[in-house]
């Protein structure tokens, strides 16, 4: 890690993740190289590997800021709201997620290649963000749903979390695939990430599983 103050180093750090952030709207993972990032930056090629070892790393950090930016939504939504039935509370998570685009296309990417191609710190870190996602909405089900039992909010967490993950194929479809889809007969119905979310947040939130 080059010298520098804790601010500065998190400022390059900001610019190379805001880089990579800029390529993924309109380029894939396997598209995006070191080299790519590096032309968006004020960075050498060379330099960015003192802040990111890897291009997986780059990424996890990238995702770490989405879990980070879909946490503050949460307590936005708790800061702002007193009371909400289990109802609204199921559209207030769908709602949250369809905010969310970016974190849920970096979810359906292969983590466990991205995590093990990262050093300990990097993962670490990463997984103190999404930790506190789950711990956000367990406070969220602990705050609109008091009446839930402590087991019932496990249940519902480790049956929502795992959902989330695969939201995004479902509701994002190209061109081709949808072609493709047609072409082999799937009669496949097209929903968005909101109407995914919310009738399966409701249906686990009633359920009481």
């Amino acid at each position: 890690m080059p010298k520098g103050s804790p601010e500065l180093t998190a400022a390059r750090k900001e610019e190379i993740i805001a880089a990579c952030e800029k390529l993924y709207q309109t380029m894939s993972f396997k598209e995006i190289t070191i080299q790519e990032i590096a032309n968006f930056t004020s960075f050498t090629r060379p330099s960015i590997y003192n802040y990111f070892e890897t291009k997986e790393e780059i990424f996890l950090a990238l995702l770490q800021k989405e879990y980070e930016r879909w946490t503050a939504d949460l307590e936005e939504v708790m800061k702002n709201t007193e009371q909400m039935t289990r109802d609204e509370t199921a559209r207030a998570l769908a709602r949250s997620l369809e905010r969310r685009e970016q974190l849920l296309k970096l979810m359906s990417m292969n983590h466990f290649d991205m995590e093990t191609n990262c050093r300990m710190e990097r993962l670490t870190e990463f997984k103190i963000a999404f930790g506190n996602s789950i711990k956000t909405v367990d406070r969220m089900l602990r705050k609109f749903c008091p009446e839930m039992r402590a087991q019932n909010r496990e249940n519902f967490l480790y049956a929502f979390f795992p959902f989330v993950y695969g939201i995004y194929p479902y509701a994002v479809v190209s061109d081709m695939q949808r072609k493709a889809m047609d072409e082999a007969g799937t009669n496949f119905v097209y929903h968005s990430i909101y109407e995914l979310a919310y009738p399966c947040a409701k249906k686990l939130l009633e359920a009481e599983i």
